[in-house]
């Protein structure tokens, strides 16, 4: 019987690790999303900001570039990727907090942040753990705070269809086609889930999601 893994890297391999900033840089539109996901976040000055599943930190820095005076925490399961993500920061000569653990159980007290934003975790776990990360979100954010997640989605057009009937097959990615993701941030609490943006890449559709902790 094969043991089930604590989490999924990055491209599913460690192996891969290395070449993951190149391979989503060419394959998902980064140039173009993520800025997009920044905005669409509407960070304010001295606003608490954390980066949730930051893997390489490419999101973490963006946020700090685009958002000087905000408080940024990078949070990651992978401790060979937060080496890479310090490496980056380093050479960005930039303040940011870096810390590791799941995002189904985060150390941080309630109500500690006013925003979270997310890029490409959500459909590396599975569906109870979907849950729990959204319930975790929720609990570390102010009220009034925001969650903004960049992921996969259900299939716009023909040509998405088509690529998602792969990715679909995958219980993790499956959740994201079959558009379970919104549901599953309504269960956790949050109010005026919204999809902000749609986006045609390489392995399917990129939904950009809001979802709002009431105050």
């Amino acid at each position: 019987m094969s043991r089930r893994r604590d989490f999924i890297p990055a491209l599913n391999r460690e192996w891969l690790t290395p070449v993951y900033d190149p391979l989503i840089r060419w394959t998902m539109r980064e140039s173009t999303f993520k800025p997009r996901l920044v905005q669409e976040a509407r960070i304010a000055p001295g606003y608490r900001v954390l980066d949730l599943g930051c893997g390489t930190a490419t999101l973490t820095i963006l946020i700090k570039q685009m958002h000087p005076e905000s408080e940024v925490t990078g949070l990651d399961i992978d401790a060979r990727i937060l080496d890479v993500a310090r490496e980056k920061i380093s050479r960005a000569g930039l303040d940011i907090t870096l810390d590791q653990g799941p995002a189904t159980a985060l150390s941080y007290p309630d109500d500690s942040f006013d925003r979270i934003l997310s890029s490409l975790v959500f459909h590396h776990l599975r569906t109870d753990d979907k849950v729990r990360a959204a319930r975790e979100a929720f609990r570390v954010l102010r009220p009034g705070g925001e969650l903004h997640v960049a992921d996969f989605g259900r299939p716009h057009g023909a040509l998405m269809w088509a690529v998602s009937l792969v990715m679909r097959h995958f219980e993790e990615v499956g959740d994201n086609i079959a558009g379970m993701l919104p549901a599953i941030f309504r269960g956790a609490g949050f109010a005026a889930v919204e999809e902000e943006a749609r986006h045609a890449t390489l392995f399917g559709t990129l939904v950009l999601h809001r979802a709002e902790k009431p105050a």
